[in-house]
């Protein structure tokens, strides 16, 4: 369940603020995402037909054996969350939390939703993936309760492993900065499925949270 795509997301945030430091300058240039967004030249490119731009959007909306993996996931679940300091000691545990993922718009994207409690705080979120056929990665996005911001990745699946592997950034909620964080969702089976969530500091990367996400039968 990609979703955690998702609880990861924000809740990282409580984790990273537990080991901000005051930056100098050059390592916060250093963290910094290229956030700039690739656009299209009109005056550049070739005019394209009507049939071939008909072909791609079908192309492009269609469903396919990505999104039927990540229907897979639909259901209720148990989530157990874990946030970790620089040193890589547990900082705190949290049980109880639910997840209830679904498929939207006709099967394009997965829908999961939070609820429970983050050291003591109330706590809702929601994660969406997807895959995008152009780009042929997945996407997620994920926002909740504990912030203003939303975290964006971009992932890639490998068969072997079955392992989803997300690159993308989120925001330094005590420098205000983008910083650069990385995702792995291991499907252990069908029920279990394992992520960890990493951000990196001063050009090292650290390990501040994982979930544990079991399936409710």
């Amino acid at each position: 369940m990609r979703n955690s795509v998702m609880a990861a997301g924000i809740l990282l945030l409580l984790a990273s603020s537990c080991s901000n430091d005051k930056k100098d300058k050059s390592a916060t240039d250093s963290m910094k995402v290229d956030t700039t967004i690739n656009t299209v030249d009109t005056a550049q490119t070739k005019p394209i037909d009507s049939a071939t731009a008909a072909k791609a959007w079908e192309t492009y909306m269609k469903p396919g054996n990505e999104h039927q993996m990540l229907a897979q996931s639909v259901g209720n679940w148990n989530a157990e969350i874990t946030f970790y300091s620089p040193s890589g000691e547990i900082v705190s545990t949290n049980t109880g939390i639910k997840a209830e993922t679904k498929m939207i718009l006709g099967g394009r994207y997965q829908q999961s939703t939070y609820k429970g409690q983050i050291d003591g705080m109330p706590f809702e979120g929601v994660g969406t993936t997807g895959y995008d056929n152009a780009k042929k990665v997945y996407v997620s996005t994920w926002i909740d309760n504990m912030g203003t911001g939303m975290m964006y990745l971009e992932g890639t699946f490998k068969e072997s492993t079955k392992m989803l592997t997300s690159m993308g950034s989120a925001t330094d909620v005590v420098t205000g900065k983008v910083m650069k964080v990385r995702e792995t969702l291991t499907f252990a089976d069908d029920n279990i499925q394992l992520m960890d969530m990493y951000d990196t500091k001063d050009g090292k990367e650290l390990k501040t949270m994982s979930i544990k996400l079991t399936r409710v039968k």
